[in-house]
């Protein structure tokens, strides 16, 4: 699946991220491939009890991060599955916020999304809502009926249709008014990570295994060519303004993409998994599996 100092090239960024005018144009984006973030410039990591971190959301709404943990086998129904949560300077509010064990308990949690009031999360045989602040389960959409590879991660529209990806079949479902359905079959790849990409209204997809396209589709179901990225094995994507980044495990690296060129913007100390961004602070939050752990980087330093 679904993880050296770089003064110049953050700065820049910092800049276009903070300006509350134009963007840069993306042509002045200055490419060095000796200014490149390492370990040391992690602010703080959360480690304590998280069990195989796979996925990273902020909620900016209640200043929190929430991370799903796999705790067991990445796709087995054995109801271990729960979600941390955590404040914004990483101590941990409540190791198992979310941990269902009724009718609909959570197995091995990976991508997930956040609209108004919910966190919709993706599991072994289906998606789970939960309410944001009390961590109750709101529904579940099962997905039996179809048979699933692997669900992966988990976007929205404005409309608040529900965009789920399956790496194991090379599908996109759509959850539409509580019921599944198939909306993308046969992809040229096998997408793990999703997101959209506002200025262009387009989810992007990020391929898992060899591939190095990515790829995106709008409401007419129309796929293209998004974005060559070097790098391989991808898992998360996320976007700040024009930039696109996404986690290369790989080569272990966080990349990014400003439409022209991608560079390796982090070395990371693993492979990181489905990454998470806090938009106001310029934070990346990086889970690895492996190391039951998760990295918060600074941008802005």
């Amino acid at each position: 699946m679904k993880s050296t100092c770089f003064p110049t090239f953050i700065l820049i960024l910092a800049a276009a991220l903070y300006s509350c005018g134009p963007t840069p144009a993306k042509e002045n984006i200055s490419i060095n491939p000796q200014l490149i973030q390492d370990s040391t410039k992690i602010a703080f990591s959360i480690e304590n009890g998280l069990q195989g971190p796979e996925a990273v959301r902020f909620d900016p709404k209640h200043d929190v991060y929430f991370i799903s943990n796999f705790n067991g086998g990445g796709n087995t129904l054995d109801a271990n599955g729960f979600i941390t949560k955590a404040d914004s300077n990483g101590r941990i509010i409540e190791l198992k916020f979310i941990q269902e064990d009724g009718e609909y308990p959570l197995h091995a949690p990976r991508g997930m999304f956040i609209t108004e009031t919910e966190l919709w999360v993706a599991d072994v045989i289906g998606v789970h809502s939960f309410d944001l602040k009390s961590g109750k389960q709101n529904s579940f959409v099962s997905f039996k009926d179809f048979e699933v590879g692997f669900l992966n991660d988990v976007s929205a529209d404005e409309q608040g249709n529900i965009y789920i990806t399956d790496t194991g079949t090379s599908r996109v479902y759509i959850i539409q008014n509580g019921a599944p359905s198939v909306y993308l079959d046969a992809l040229p790849i096998a997408p793990n990570g999703i997101s959209r990409d506002i200025n262009q209204n387009r989810f992007v997809l990020a391929p898992w295994g060899g591939d190095s396209l990515f790829y995106s589709f709008g409401p007419e179901k129309n796929l293209q060519e998004y974005a060559s990225m070097d790098g391989g094995y991808f898992d998360g994507i996320e976007f700040m303004d024009d930039y696109m980044l996404t986690s290369s495990q790989q080569d272990s690296s966080i990349r990014i993409y400003d439409g022209k060129d991608n560079h390796i913007l982090i070395h990371t100390p693993g492979r990181g998994a489905d990454i998470g961004i806090d938009t106001a602070r310029r934070r990346i939050a990086v889970p690895y599996i492996a190391l039951n752990r998760v990295d918060i980087w600074e941008l802005s330093n």
